[in-house]
């Protein structure tokens, strides 16, 4: 592994890198920073936890110290991110790895009131970190210019994809210099992400340290065969017999996620709910709540859960097993982080066995089974041999009219469409329906507002928005 004195660095970023404890790079690091610090384009794929952050946070730092500080309401590098919550811990980041830069940093997303956030871009900052719809609001309301942008992330791009948000992002580089250095970042390889690249990033190195569809071999995977009235129970005999002090759960639906935390109290269990019903006030008390060790568990659905970030987190529960197989990558890479150990457990009814052997199929192995005594399903889950057959190709998406919700931006407790769904989800990576999930919701989110206080214009909400 290589050290961080190695890459290129300068003082100011490697002390900052040293404050924070780490002197070694990961793979990703070692390869991307590299590759980005004299300007190339890349595209890496890395399994989550593995420091693609830091891989392009600090060549980014290296690259704009050089360089003249921001002008009044421009943005000299932009990282677009799906969720507020991956926004906040990206420009969390960038604010460490920068302290000791003479450099101006921001976030920006929906959610909060818009006007602290234009009052900062007043004066110009260096590294944007932003989600799509809130950044749509600004540039409309002429808060922020993309004319002096010099370098353009996109993390997280497979969650980018799947939330719908690729038209936005065509729409927003559109606006930008066509001479600029372009980075995307991404936990999976597919042949859309490969797409992706091709349509946006100009000739780009290609960077994986992570076999495709592979899961962390630092998580201990395991399955609990069970009846679906008995979930919960084991779920609370699980952490009390083990002592789990610790625990992110994994809920397919907000209404259920909110159903785990009653009933794990009823248990003496201190639990709290994280999904996109909850205002960014609620989703934050619950994440502190959470690392500081004042809840024990935090049940979350799979929008926001993309931005968490909670170290040498020991446990994952997948109380509901996702219905995109992708996901569940996603969901067990919360743990095992850098190298550390993590256990992942997943409870499975009769009735998700077919997500079960999709799932094993996807990853290209068998999750090993584990029992609990009293916990016996009276429906159990027929064991298979792994499916090896090459997974099938995904179905092209319809192209979203831009006339459809898309804002991140709106209030939680917005009035939802007559015909809003359960937040289940397509099956295997499909979409049964042409509009796509999104952590947006805006009727067009490149009309000009009348409206600038507050929060923004109370915008009508899709369904299925965790």
């Amino acid at each position: 592994m290589s050290s961080f004195v190695d890459l290129g660095l300068s003082r100011p970023v490697l002390r900052a890198v040293e404050k924070s404890g780490y002197t070694t790079a990961t793979p990703i690091q070692a390869q991307a920073i590299p590759h980005v610090i004299p300007g190339g384009d890349v595209t890496g794929i890395a399994q989550t936890g593995t420091g693609k952050t830091a891989g392009f946070t600090l060549p980014i730092l290296e690259l704009l110290s050089k360089g003249q500080r921001a002008r009044s309401n421009n943005v000299r590098a932009l990282i677009l991110t799906p969720t507020r919550e991956l926004a906040a811990q990206v420009g969390e980041s960038v604010a460490t790895y920068g302290a000791h830069l003479p450099m101006r940093s921001g976030v920006v997303f929906g959610g909060v009131k818009i006007n602290p956030q234009m009052q900062r871009l007043r004066k110009g900052v260096d590294i944007l970190v932003a989600t799509p719809g809130r950044l749509i609001d600004l540039h409309n309301q002429n808060a922020v210019k993309f004319d002096s942008v010099e370098v353009l992330v996109l993390d997280e791009a497979d969650r980018m994809l799947d939330m719908g948000f690729i038209h936005d992002i065509k729409r927003l580089i559109a606006k930008m210099p066509e001479k600029r250095q372009n980075l995307m970042f991404s936990a999976t390889f597919s042949d859309d992400i490969r797409a992706l690249a091709k349509g946006l990033i100009n000739d780009p190195v290609e960077i994986s340290v992570a076999a495709k569809n592979t899961t962390a071999k630092s998580v201990t995977q395991c399955v609990y065969a069970v009846d679906k009235a008995r979930k919960t129970a084991l779920l609370s005999h699980l952490i009390r017999s083990n002592n789990w002090q610790q625990v992110l759960v994994f809920s397919r639906t907000k209404h259920g996620a909110n159903r785990l935390v009653k009933q794990l109290e009823r248990d003496d269990i201190v639990g709290a709910a994280i999904h996109g019903n909850k205002s960014q006030g609620a989703r934050v008390k619950a994440l502190e709540g959470f690392k500081s060790g004042e809840v024990r568990v935090l049940v979350a659905t799979d929008i926001v859960a993309r931005g968490l970030d909670i170290v040498e987190l020991p446990h994952v529960v997948n109380y509901d097993l996702p219905n995109v197989y992708e996901d569940y990558v996603h969901r067990i890479g919360r743990t095992g982080r850098a190298g550390a150990s993590g256990h992942a457990i997943s409870f499975v009814t009769v009735d998700d066995a077919v997500d079960l052997y999709g799932i094993e199929r996807f990853i290209g192995e068998l999750i090993p089974r584990a029992e609990e005594e009293g916990f016996e399903p009276a429906n159990p889950v027929a064991e298979r041999a792994l499916d090896a057959r090459p997974l099938p190709a995904k179905k092209p998406k319809k192209k979203q009219p831009f006339n459809k919700p898309k804002s991140d931006s709106s209030k939680p407790n917005s009035k939802k469409p007559k015909n809003a769904g359960n937040g289940t989800g397509p099956r295997r990576g499909g979409s049964k329906k042409p509009a796509a999930k999104t952590d947006e919701n805006a009727q067009n989110p490149w009309a000009k507002r009348q409206s600038v206080g507050g929060s923004g214009q109370r915008r009508r909400r899709p369904a299925n928005n965790d």
